[in-house]
């Protein structure tokens, strides 16, 4: 088993970390919520007073933050960790940031002599607190094989899809079209209960036939459709719109860098936009349907 430091215990962090403490991996945990760092206590990991604390003597540090900024300014930054980890450590950010930054932080690591991996997940919440991520890596085979045990510790899938960086390529293409599918899927329901049907019904129909996604079999954006899915509470928990709003922007962002053309997901980064502008960006992304039906 192998001493762990991680960083940032927030909806999906905290549930990781506690995965990877029930098999049996000693875990120091930081977060700049003291509430989220005594939730990771009462599962059995120690408390780390900062960062640079967590990483002493640690053989693997994961991290899992919101952007790109957190990420280098934990690694990079004045008070970066990064020359504090020990020389034969292994490094796992799990966070989704742009591609370039995940690639400027494993060039730093790899100066130092250290392995690193961007590994983002796919899976939301509930395959967090279930163990069932998908863990999408970027970096070397030497170090993906290294890091394999605590990825399974908290994951279902694993998949491999290139150097560093490649891992939040490919988890941006996924969120795009994450993104676009919910927002469709919400204005097709918005449309057929705005003739009277029956949203239950109707996403019933959906899931089974060509329209078939996520978002009508387990994250249905419609109130009461799903009893545990987040619009049937109110649009609590989940993921974040502004958090996919983040995802959109990057993978625009990364476009702009090869020239690809992504009108959809241009298309959906403005529909979250706006669903960020009419207050609804701490809400469950699926709450865009709020942008085709305002009494949602």
């Amino acid at each position: 088993m192998s001493r762990v430091a991680f960083i940032g215990l927030g909806n999906m962090g905290g549930p990781m970390a506690a995965n990877l403490l029930k098999a049996g991996h000693a875990v120091q945990a930081f977060d700049l919520s003291a509430a989220a760092v005594q939730a990771a206590v009462g599962a059995g990991a120690v408390a780390a007073a900062s960062a640079a604390d967590a990483v002493a003597e640690a053989e693997v540090v994961i991290s899992m933050l919101p952007a790109s900024r957190h990420v280098e300014a934990l690694y990079l930054g004045e008070q970066g960790v990064l020359a504090l980890i020990a020389a034969d450590a292994l490094i796992i950010d799990c966070s989704t940031i742009a591609p370039a930054s995940a690639q400027a932080v494993a060039a730093a690591a790899q100066q130092r002599g250290l392995q690193m991996i961007d590994a983002p997940v796919s899976g939301g919440t509930a395959g967090a607190a279930a163990g069932t991520l998908t863990f999408i890596v970027g970096g070397e085979t030497e170090a993906l094989e290294r890091a394999r045990p605590l990825l399974q510790a908290m994951g279902r899938n694993i998949f491999h899809v290139g150097a560093s960086g490649a891992g939040q390529v490919a988890k941006l293409c996924n969120n795009m079209a994450l993104g676009a599918i919910m927002a469709v899927t919400g204005e097709a329901i918005a449309l057929g209960v705005a003739h009277g049907l029956d949203a239950a019904v109707l996403s019933q129909m959906m899931a089974v036939s060509t329209s078939r996604s996520w978002a009508t079999e387990v994250c249905n954006p419609w109130p009461g459709v799903l009893p545990n899915a987040p619009a049937s509470r109110g649009y609590s928990g989940g993921f974040g719109n502004d958090l996919m709003l983040k995802d959109l922007g990057l993978a625009a962002e990364a476009a702009m860098r090869v020239g690809a053309s992504i009108p959809l997901g241009e298309l959906a980064r403005n529909l979250y936009a706006m669903n960020s502008s009419a207050g609804n960006g701490g809400l469950d992304f699926s709450s865009v349907v709020k942008m085709f039906a305002r009494d949602v």
